[in-house]
């Protein structure tokens, strides 16, 4: 799997608060993550899942085995961000 080191997002300059938030949903979801390379604790959970996920060429894996590492990681982002959505519409509602 090639890292995605030019990654576009839609609001300029987001890209290392987007990094962080990833380190603190996924310390939360009880996994260790190195705070300088937070992208590696896909590395964890590719071995949780029983993906052989290494540094590096990883061709011999299936879309479908990589998909299962992003998306427990993405997954977890997006009902973060989700709830994190609900609680700021419920303390508008009380102002």
């Amino acid at each position: 799997m090639a890292r995605r080191r030019n990654r576009k997002y839609a609001v300029p300059g987001v890209a290392e608060r987007m990094q962080n938030f990833k380190a603190e949903v996924m310390k939360r979801e009880g996994y260790t993550v190195d705070l300088n390379h937070p992208d590696d604790v896909k590395y964890e959970v590719a071995k949780e899942l029983g993906v052989p996920l290494q540094p590096g060429n990883n061709g011999g894996l299936t879309t479908e085995s990589v998909g299962h590492v992003g998306g427990k990681i993405g997954g977890s982002m997006v009902r973060e961000m989700v709830r994190l959505a609900q609680e700021q519409l419920a303390n508008r509602e009380k102002s």
